[in-house]
């Protein structure tokens, strides 16, 4: 008795049992009867999915957009460095390439070690005010920042890696505890 009534309730929870096949030339028969509740509806999307259809489950700023575009249409020099960057090539960090961080886009990116590695065309040397006020505002946030210009790494990949091996070993010093507050005299 007992089991009977946790199948019902199991059963009405799920909605009606699966039908049997109708026979030869007959109606089909149901086992449940007038009081079958109807079938739950699945709260996944149907077949397709939702590529593209209505409003994405998420908010994507400007920032990100622009970080993937830049991330599909590299230029030739951030490609060749990715290629020696990715899959942890350099002393076993992981980069990631056009990283939103705050405002701007980083080219690339090691966030365990924080540096970030900059690749400039010949428009940064127009933009070298907004370059420092950027480098400012990022080192403020806790990165490091190495700059190369795109001739250096299509030039001399080696000593670009090298370099950015370099930066990586150079742990920063911990900043030193503030001179006011507990403990000072």
């Amino acid at each position: 008795m007992w089991g009977v009534g946790l199948v019902d309730r199991i059963d009405r929870k799920r909605g009606p049992l699966p039908q049997p096949l109708p026979p030869a030339g007959g109606a089909p028969v149901s086992l449940c009867g007038d009081d079958c509740f109807p079938p739950i509806a699945h709260p996944l999307p149907q077949a397709g999915g939702d590529r593209g259809e209505g409003p994405r489950p998420f908010r994507e700023n400007r920032t990100t957009r622009k970080a993937r575009e830049l991330r599909l249409n590299p230029t030739d020099a951030e490609r060749r460095l990715w290629r020696a960057l990715s899959r942890r090539q350099v002393a076993g960090v992981r980069f990631n390439r056009q990283v939103p961080v705050g405002p701007y886009i980083a080219d690339f990116a090691a966030r365990s070690e924080k540096l970030i590695v900059e690749v400039d065309g010949g428009q940064h040397d127009a933009q070298a005010t907004y370059d420092e006020a950027r480098t400012r505002h990022l080192e403020a946030q806790g990165w490091r920042v190495i700059r190369f210009w795109n001739n250096d790494v299509l030039g001399n990949l080696e000593g670009v890696v090298a370099a950015i091996e370099r930066a990586l070993a150079e742990k920063p010093s911990p900043r030193s505890p503030p001179a006011c507050g507990r403990g000072s005299a």
